[in-house]
């Protein structure tokens, strides 16, 4: 699996925050925010001073017209909010915004690597490496809710919130934002104490809790990112044992490292809570089948290793540079430490 060109694995080699004191150019020509041409920005209508730039950290809203570089017009979002820094959007917004004043308008021109890479987008409709265009302006900029200041029931709205943006952001295929946003709901919820919740409130901060890990499984799984999806997995199963959710996709993870055995216990298990559930039942019959092929398979090999001695050492090489790629693969990725997850995957073109 290429993963060189994704959506936020692409990391600059330097903060433009770092930078605010830079001169910039006249409004009317282009800024080159790392010097490399793939990340511009035209000043469109100035707006306040260095001052009024927003900070990482705040929820900024802005306005947002997308275009491929043909000039076609693939979204346009009167009011749009973020969490400036949170990698909740493409690097692009990430990154220029910090660097616009209150009411500035402006242009950007970004290379597909600060945009959605290779993956592409669903919603808006952004083909496999497409450069783009995008007209923004900085609308608002407030500092996000102090988590301290907030009631249990305020924290539980706030996360639930987070958790149905990461819904939207998963159906429209962007799992590495839609990771984010179930990550920002669990923090919240952890933030929540024991002692100042009724049992009420504690159900519903765990039924937030146990959803949005569901989702990051969902999500991880469909970034073929198996170890990070089966933690997550183990900490629904941890207080659900019995969740059908959970057990399904810690199935899926087993299967796709060759656990054949392990996960079509685990999916039995699943469909003997939910007989009657036909997503279960499938994946069962179909990991059943991939396991009797696979037995096949490896029986042949061995008896053609029985056969020919010699190609013995060529299964080793072949084994060994296997676990070579999956380690690399593995080191991509920022294991979870209990209930908290934080992921960032890093790699250059």
């Amino acid at each position: 699996k290429d993963l060189s060109i994704q959506p936020y694995m692409f990391e600059p080699e330097s903060d433009p925050a770092e930078k605010k004191t830079d001169l910039q150019p006249p409004a009317d020509e282009w800024f080159d925010i790392f010097r490399d041409g793939l990340l511009k920005k035209k000043v469109l209508q100035p707006g306040g001073g260095r001052d009024s730039w927003p900070q990482v950290g705040q929820i900024v809203k802005i306005s947002l017209k997308t275009r491929l570089l043909d000039g076609t017009l693939v979204e346009e979002l009167p009011e749009f909010w973020f969490t400036l820094g949170n990698k909740e959007v493409i690097p692009a917004l990430d990154v220029v915004v910090q660097l616009m004043g209150m009411g500035e308008k402006a242009l950007i021109q970004t290379d597909e690597r600060y945009a959605y890479g290779l993956s592409g987008n669903l919603y808006p409709e952004i083909p496999s490496g497409a450069d783009l265009s995008l007209e923004v302006k900085l609308l608002e900029a407030t500092d996000a809710p102090d988590l301290k200041l907030l009631s249990p029931t305020e924290k539980i709205a706030l996360a639930t919130c987070k958790k149905e943006q990461g819904n939207v952001l998963y159906r429209c295929r962007a799992y590495e934002y839609a990771i984010h946003k179930y990550n920002s709901a669990v923090k919240i919820t952890e933030s929540i104490s024991e002692d100042d919740i009724s049992s009420e409130e504690e159900n519903e901060l765990m039924e937030v809790q146990v959803k949005c890990l569901n989702n990051m499984a969902a999500s991880m799984l469909k970034l073929e990112q198996y170890d990070v999806a089966l933690q997550c997995c183990y900490a629904v199963l941890t207080y659900q044992p019995e969740n059908v959710k959970a057990l399904f996709h810690t199935g899926k993870v087993l299967a796709s490292q060759d656990k054949y055995s392990e996960a079509i216990q685990t999916l039995q298990k699943a469909l003997e809570l939910e007989p009657h559930n036909k997503t279960v039942h499938d994946e069962l019959y179909t990991m059943m089948k991939k396991h009797r092929e696979h037995e096949a398979a490896k029986q042949a090999m061995d008896e053609k290793m029985l056969e020919d001695p010699s190609s013995t050492h060529k299964h080793q090489a072949k084994s060994a540079w296997g676990l070579s790629w999956k380690w690399l693969l593995g080191a991509t990725v920022v294991a979870i430490g209990g209930i908290a997850l934080s992921v960032a995957i890093y790699a250059r073109k």
